[in-house]
């Protein structure tokens, strides 16, 4: 992990890291601040959407504790910092997973010592793999009724990949299982230009980019069934209706939702 993290670029923004940095957090460099300044330049709104995810995955977490989840697997979950699960919730024991080699170093000598915290390093896209992953029912034991982190994914995803992924979660946890998912929407006929050039930014860095519309974003996530309120603007989530405006839509009707799922 150390000669991992010794050898990093840190030339190059690391999409985990710009992330990090939108949200005001310190575990980021220069070309990381410089890489998210320059895509808030592009789409300003960036910094209020990414907290609102941020504070949605705090309240779904919180709410999922109070139900009584204790165990809780965060896929993609980028760096755990700036109130991630295992913050929120220090009692419950969390797995975060992420396919960046750098990040899941850096991320495992951030969360040394805590012995209810693990890092997998894995490609959600190969989800049978990482389901059969020891880390798991190392920390879990044998329960396989819990809370699954599905946030800010979707946009990095083909529709094939996340029908799979969605459909092997469903297959391997246990029923009253719950999801807590985020997904990035617009108008599916309406670009502009410098939205164009902020997704171009994420296929730059090695991730690609891409949005959904609502119903396509229900549709993929079936046989989950959404648990009340159903999938909801974030605004809607968090009272915070008043905050969003019409230049915050970006020309392109740009929303984010948030759901809780279950399986029955």
């Amino acid at each position: 992990m150390e000669r991992r993290i010794a050898a990093m670029d840190t030339s190059i923004p690391n999409a985990g890291r710009v992330y990090d940095y939108v949200l005001g957090g310190t575990h980021n460099f220069e070309a990381d601040r410089q890489a998210a300044e320059y895509m808030i330049s592009l789409v300003p709104s960036t910094r209020r959407w990414v907290r609102m995810l941020r504070m949605f995955l705090q309240e779904a977490v919180l709410r999922l504790s109070a139900e009584g989840f204790d165990c809780f697997l965060d896929l993609a979950s980028g760096l755990p910092t700036v109130d991630h699960i295992h913050q929120v919730v220090p009692h419950a024991r969390v797995i975060y997973v992420d396919n960046d080699p750098v990040v899941v170093a850096y991320g495992t000598q951030l969360l040394e010592g805590n012995p209810r915290v693990r890092y997998i390093e894995a490609d959600i896209r190969d989800i049978d793999a990482l389901l059969k992953s020891p880390v798991i029912p190392e920390l879990f034991g044998d329960n396989r009724k819990v809370a699954i982190g599905f946030n800010a994914v979707t946009c990095f995803l083909a529709d094939d990949e996340i029908r799979r992924i969605v459909h092997a979660l469903y297959d391997w946890a246990a029923p009253g299982s719950k999801m807590f998912a985020t997904f990035e929407t617009k108008d599916p006929n309406l670009m502009t230009p410098r939205m164009q050039q902020f997704v171009d930014m994420f296929e730059r860095m090695g991730s690609p980019y891409h949005f959904l519309t609502l119903e396509k974003s229900i549709e993929l996530m079936k046989p989950w069934e959404a648990d009340e309120p159903g999938f909801q603007p974030l605004a809607e989530w968090l009272g915070l209706q008043d905050q969003i405006t019409e230049a915050d839509r970006e020309g392109v009707g740009l929303e984010f939702y948030g759901a809780i799922l279950v399986k029955r």
